[in-house]
């Protein structure tokens, strides 16, 4: 453990609830996956910053948004957890601009727009989180992505320093966001599709910043017809996607040129079972689970979809989701 428990239970004139041994199926939308020695879920964003200025230097930290895209392995995960949503989730309007916290889910966002009257978040409801994570990994369906609409950031270093950051510091591309650094290494949460998540870690002993808000630039124009657009795209996910089961969103990136369920699908891979997790009958590209899924039974369904996808085809997709954490 890196914190004592003298330590753990002196941070007094926090305004957050902290808590010990925390199952992580709580916050995680596959509903799976082990322990958290302990989450800290902020009362907001001046007490997210007074709670990493007290943490040790070498406690890891992970941040989650509404846990989709993440798997935390049964043996769990060490250190602390900083549950986003619902603490960060200040949205307002700043002058023609939104600002928006890294707690608010997309389709907040969408509608916020909508009732704004501005035009072209409508996209933001088709995406299964939170805005912290979307800048992350530049989230984006229906051909827009998040990327698109940011003006500036607003980040938090792991020691609790407040920066505002410009597009032009970013490499930015599908699934995949960068900072521009002389060292050599950058990017805050979710940075590459490899480890691509609605979730962040923060290594003590790097650069790495997190995101904490955007200000986001969209147009005026028809919003009716955008008030249209979000109830198309909410019920076009609902016809298309296996809502209804514990999902973690898509699984892998879209091939260039190719749809990864279309893969999936075509390698016969539809309902294919570990377990309590399934590869879903609705849409190829989602692992839900069936009911009693383990960790463990997500992770191997995933490496056995991603092998016999490259056996039979040779292409190789490559995971959206970010696992993290230890085997039980």
């Amino acid at each position: 453990m890196n914190m004592s428990e003298p330590e753990l239970f002196s941070m007094s004139g926090l305004r957050g609830e902290l808590r010990r041994n925390e199952p992580m199926s709580r916050h995680t939308s596959w509903r799976a996956g082990g322990i958290a020695e302990r989450t800290y879920a902020p009362a907001d964003l001046a007490d997210l910053q007074d709670f990493l200025r007290r943490l040790p230097a070498d406690e890891p930290v992970l941040a989650v948004g509404l846990g989709s895209n993440l798997l935390v392995r049964d043996g769990g995960v060490r250190g602390t957890v900083l549950l986003m949503h619902g603490a960060l989730a200040e949205l307002r309007m700043e002058g023609e601009h939104i600002y928006a916290q890294a707690g608010v889910a997309g389709a907040k966002l969408a509608r916020f727009a909508a009732a704004n009257e501005l035009c072209g978040a409508e996209f933001f409801a088709g995406i299964p989180g939170t805005l912290g994570g979307m800048l992350a990994m530049n989230a984006g369906c229906y051909g827009s992505e998040t990327w698109d609409k940011v003006l500036r950031v607003q980040v938090l270093t792991r020691s609790g320093e407040l920066i505002e950051r410009m597009p032009g510091e970013y490499e930015v591309g599908y699934r995949s966001v960068r900072r521009i650094s002389d060292l050599g290494f950058g990017v805050c949460q979710e940075a590459t599709h490899a480890d691509a998540a609605k979730s962040e870690i923060l290594n003590p002993r790097s650069s790495e910043e997190l995101f904490v808000a955007a200000w986001l630039q969209f147009e005026r124009g028809d919003v009716e017809a955008a008030r249209q657009q979000i109830k198309a795209l909410m019920e076009k996910r609902s016809a298309s996607q296996p809502l209804q089961q514990p999902n973690a969103g898509s699984v892998f990136r879209n091939p260039p040129g190719n749809h990864a369920a279309k893969l999936i699908e075509g390698c016969g891979l539809k309902g294919r079972r570990i377990g309590g997790a399934q590869v879903s009958e609705k849409h190829a590209n989602f692992i839900v689970n069936a009911g009693g899924a383990t960790a463990a039974d997500i992770e191997n369904l995933i490496n056995e979809v991603k092998a016999t996808v490259e056996r039979q085809t040779g292409i190789e997709l490559h995971p959206e989701v970010r696992i993290v954490g230890e085997k039980a």
